[in-house]
């Protein structure tokens, strides 16, 4: 049987989403390979993304977008927050701060000091896939369940991968 992170699982039950738990090979976690293997669409793979504010002290934000997208950190996602110089957090980092596995980092048992922003295009989705908090597991839910996860907010934060 499939399991999510402990973390995971515990913040799903509690806000009551609606999800299906998914297998994934642990080699095959990355989104390029897991679509691929999985015929998953790309537009329906959504990436969980530690977004970090070079502000005193740092400010982290989990940022939710398609794989066929990608943050605008330097125009949307500053003016959405309010910090000028904003990084994505480095794997270990993210790591660090999130208790997830890189390649299965979701918007699930997250810090509550870390807000969630979701893109406006997952939104218009009927359903997508994102990480199950470490690398053997995925979920597949409706973007609405999203927005069960406390302080959750939809922005426009994301632009075409070209």
């Amino acid at each position: 049987m499939t399991s999510l992170d402990p973390e995971v699982q515990r913040q799903l039950e509690a806000l009551g989403v609606a999800h299906e738990v998914l297998a994934c090979d642990p080699a095959l976690a990355d989104t390029e390979a897991f679509c691929t293997t999985y015929d998953i669409p790309r537009d329906r793979a959504a990436n969980a993304i530690i977004v970090v504010g070079k502000s005193d002290p740092k400010r982290y934000f989990a940022c939710l977008v398609l794989a066929t997208t990608k943050i605008d950190a330097n125009h949307r996602l500053s003016a959405l927050v309010g910090i000028k110089r904003l990084s994505f957090a480095p794997a270990e980092e993210t790591r660090d701060i999130t208790g997830q596995a890189i390649g299965g980092v979701t918007v699930f048992g997250l810090p509550p000091s870390i807000p969630l922003i979701i893109d406006t295009a997952i939104m218009e989705k009927e359903w997508v896939i994102v990480g199950g908090g470490n690398r053997s597991s995925k979920i597949r839910l409706a973007p609405a369940e999203l927005l069960k996860v406390p302080g959750a907010k939809v922005a426009d934060i994301a632009v075409p991968r070209v």
